[in-house]
């Protein structure tokens, strides 16, 4: 997208915060830990649309981030999934939970959009 820049937490980039005393930190959501070369991403609990700050922010794997927002929009994200914990007990959440976590740390693949929310996008 022109004029976004790809807030993705680079390992290399000694400038990101808190990275002196990073020891590979733990994906809140599917509770693996995060190696350095794994792609991984700031996650607004709350929407930045729906008025979510840089301090309602989890780092989880890009593909723990990707499974989230192709699931819900980000009205049903700020109104009843806003919290890890509420992620987690989800059932759609959940069984792609149990899925990945049998994958290894750095495991990474495309995500499509559910086929439900494909097929309301096309009627919106």
């Amino acid at each position: 997208m022109v004029g976004r820049r790809s807030r993705r937490w680079n390992a290399d980039d000694p400038a990101q915060p808190g990275d002196a005393a990073r020891v590979d930190p733990v994906c809140p959501l599917c509770e693996r830990p995060i190696p350095p070369r794994a792609r991984s991403s700031l996650h607004h609990l709350t929407p930045k649309l729906k008025g979510g700050t840089h301090r309602g922010t989890v780092r989880l794997h890009q593909i723990c981030h990707s499974a989230i927002h192709a699931r819900y929009s980000e009205a049903e994200i700020a109104n009843r999934l806003a919290e890890v914990d509420a992620l987690r007990t989800d059932p759609e959440i959940a069984r792609f939970l149990a899925w990945v976590r049998g994958k290894p740390d750095d495991f990474h693949a495309a995500t499509r959009m559910t086929r439900d929310r494909r097929t309301l996008r096309r009627k919106i």
